[in-house]
């Protein structure tokens, strides 16, 4: 399968932070918390309507901050809307002692021109301690 085409671009906006324990320290054992990211992606065209998109997003919801690296399948299901879906790789900075886990997004993304979109994603936590997250944001295709 030879990469028709090639973007790359910077991504960034507010995340909502789910946390499934109360035996966690995040100050007050808040149920969740309203953070920010930012990051690059790199897009790059399998066929006309699949894509490779993997990212790279710094994560920060208070004193909790984190590394996230999804590696999207893209699938556009016209040519403004897309559904991206993949494992995703986080490393967590001062998160107990489980430095790493793998969690799995699933995220719909809106362009409202050829360099500028608007997307939603969930990252789904596996483990007991590996909470959920919802991120709203724009992307910039440089």
């Amino acid at each position: 399968m030879l990469v028709a085409q090639t973007d790359f671009g910077v991504k960034g906006g507010l995340n909502i932070t789910f946390f499934k324990v109360v035996e966690g320290d995040f100050g007050t054992n808040p149920s969740e918390e309203i953070g920010y990211y930012g990051g690059i992606f790199l897009n790059m065209e399998l066929d006309d309507k699949l894509h490779l998109q993997p990212e790279l997003l710094y994560i920060h919801i208070r004193d909790f901050q984190f590394l996230n690296a999804p590696i999207y399948l893209e699938y556009d299901i016209n040519k403004d809307f897309h559904i991206l879906v993949g494992p995703s790789l986080n490393y967590f900075f001062d998160f107990f002692s489980n430095k790493f886990k793998v969690r799995v997004d699933l995220s719909l993304a809106y362009n409202f021109s050829p360099k500028l979109d608007i997307h939603m994603k969930y990252t789904i936590g596996f483990e007991e301690l590996s909470p959920n997250v919802l991120f709203l944001g724009l992307g910039y295709r440089l």
